[in-house]
């Protein structure tokens, strides 16, 4: 172990260690795609586990995609034998339409295999870069922007961690050339008919040649700093939230939310449509709303789903059916 042991592990040890991330005795499911950064992370572990009392297993989720996805399940499958451990294929009963299908499809899967209730994936603070400006391209606001956090929550009893939320892809891909890892090249990286592939391969390029050489880092750090702002905003207007709902009647008292900020006021209105109606509502569609906690008696916005509408109601903000 003394010889393998690199600063990358000493890194990733006091990650793991000052965020409590994956706790000692742990049983861990490594998401293993065969790419570098989810070669690296499965290394990386492995090197680590007697270290933290870890037991440890691989899982490869084929979308059938490619041509050689197959093949590419075949050599994951090899590479957990050579690490002497289990091994779980997952594969798609016909290929998903489109990356956010396919994402679903993936964490559906890996849920699915028992006797996990960790499981691991690979991203970098490259990928934290990329997702900042996919979603600010997009018009995300603070919570699409800080969306790639080191824990999430998929049931109420397996949870997702990214212990390489600190770590470059050029340090992956360093790490896996210095410990003759094999590396699978996925030739849907550069496929560039896929957004993510060009800001990689594109735009980030020219924003580090043109701008600031380490955008990639500065673009992760602030999503670290929105995720902490996003975190605490969400717990604050929950609060509210809890003060102000009468489930009964599915309202909020307007007489509370107008002592309040903007920003809290927006995020109780969208806790508020999205508990109520079960749907994730656009800014448009909150802005309508929390025009109605200062409008007039009877006002009321246009259709959320289903021809449920939002109306005022003296102090109340109602949700009410149109049929």
């Amino acid at each position: 172990m003394a010889s393998s042991w690199t600063p990358l592990h000493a890194k990733i040890h006091r990650t793991l260690r000052s965020r409590s991330l994956l706790p000692k005795h742990e049983s861990i499911l490594i998401a293993l795609s065969g790419g570098q950064d989810s070669l690296c992370l499965a290394q990386l572990l492995i090197d680590l586990r007697d270290r933290w009392n870890w037991h440890l297993a691989i899982a490869h989720c084929d979308h059938r995609w490619r041509a050689d996805s197959q093949a590419n399940a075949d050599h994951i499958a090899t590479l957990a034998q050579s690490w002497n451990l289990p091994f779980y294929l997952k594969t798609a009963d016909s290929p998903p339409p489109n990356e956010a299908s396919a994402r679903e499809w993936r964490y559906a899967q890996l849920q699915s295999i028992e006797g996990f209730h960790t499981i691991v994936t690979g991203h970098t603070a490259s990928d934290r870069a990329e997702t900042l400006l996919f979603n600010l391209i997009r018009g995300s606001g603070a919570d699409g922007l800080s969306s790639l956090n080191w824990t999430r929550q998929l049931t109420p009893t397996v949870k997702l961690v990214r212990p390489l939320l600190e770590i470059m892809r050029s340090q992956t891909a360093e790490f896996c050339h210095d410990r003759n890892l094999p590396i699978w090249q996925d030739s849907t990286n550069n496929d560039l008919a896929y957004a993510r592939n060009r800001i990689r391969q594109e735009l980030l390029p020219s924003l580090k040649h043109n701008f600031n050489a380490q955008v990639e880092s500065h673009l992760a750090q602030t999503m670290e700093l929105l995720s902490a702002e996003v975190e605490y905003l969400e717990t604050v207007a929950s609060e509210f939230y809890e003060t102000a709902i009468d489930i009964t009647s599915q309202s909020l008292d307007r007489t509370i939310l107008r002592k309040i900020p903007l920003a809290i006021q927006r995020r109780v209105i969208r806790q508020f449509l999205m508990r109520s109606l079960n749907f994730n509502p656009n800014f448009e569609q909150v802005e309508k709303c929390v025009g109605l906690i200062t409008a007039p008696n009877r006002s009321r916005t246009d259709p959320f789903i289903e021809k449920t509408i939002a109306e005022v109601n003296a102090d109340q903000i109602q949700l009410k059916s149109l049929d």
